[in-house]
């Protein structure tokens, strides 16, 4: 049976594996100098609450049906069956549709959405690990929270949204600091939107990370 907790902890010591690229990273000279230590959690924190409430909305529009179902005492049996009973899971289903939802959700939906948390609490100082462990909060608060109002969670999402993170969210970090090196303004501004276009909107109207 798929434990979340154990998945949690399997993840988090990937996370000392993965973050060893960084000293290679860190000894470029075509890098600005690392972020200063301290991570900022306030703006990814309220990043990340403003995107699962984007999509929270976004699900009642396109899928009415459970997602609109807001009448008390519906909610209050899904909440109980989500967290008493354990994550959907069947390992019948084809893969990246082991919880019953089309795979491109699952993998393009979720890594995109794990690559946000993992972004933004990159940009705002965070170390690989530190920022790992807030995608992993963050993917649990919205099986368990935002979205198990009308749905169980998913085994899938569970493990998948912060491993997913990690890859693509360094990615998109290393290029969005790259980009900082580019001496072309206007190139360096759209390499940057590219690759982070809600962080630097965000960035635009004050936030300091």
């Amino acid at each position: 049976m798929f434990d979340p907790r154990r998945s949690a902890v399997w993840i988090a010591a990937g996370a000392l594996v993965l973050a060893t690229p960084q000293i290679g990273w860190a000894a470029s000279n075509s890098l600005p100098d690392p972020a200063p230590r301290g991570a900022n959690w306030l703006v990814p924190s309220l990043h990340g609450l403003g995107l699962m409430t984007a999509m929270r909305v976004g699900e009642a529009i396109i899928w009415p049906d459970p997602f609109y179902q807001l009448d008390p005492p519906t909610l209050g049996q899904r909440y109980r069956r989500a967290w008493t009973e354990p994550p959907k899971w069947d390992s019948s289903q084809a893969a990246f549709e082991w919880d019953g939802d089309p795979w491109w959700i699952n993998t393009l939906g979720h890594g995109l959405f794990g690559s946000e948390l993992h972004l933004r609490a990159r940009e705002c100082g965070a170390t690989v690990a530190e920022a790992l462990l807030f995608t992993t909060v963050g993917g649990y608060a919205w099986d368990y929270v935002f979205e198990a109002s009308g749905v169980r969670p998913s085994g899938l999402d569970l493990w998948f949204t912060p491993l997913s993170g990690l890859v693509l969210g360094e990615l998109r970090y290393w290029v969005w600091r790259a980009a900082r090196s580019i001496s072309n303004p206007t190139w360096r501004g759209i390499v940057r939107t590219v690759s982070d276009p809600l962080g630097e909107l965000e960035r635009g109207f004050g936030t300091p990370c």
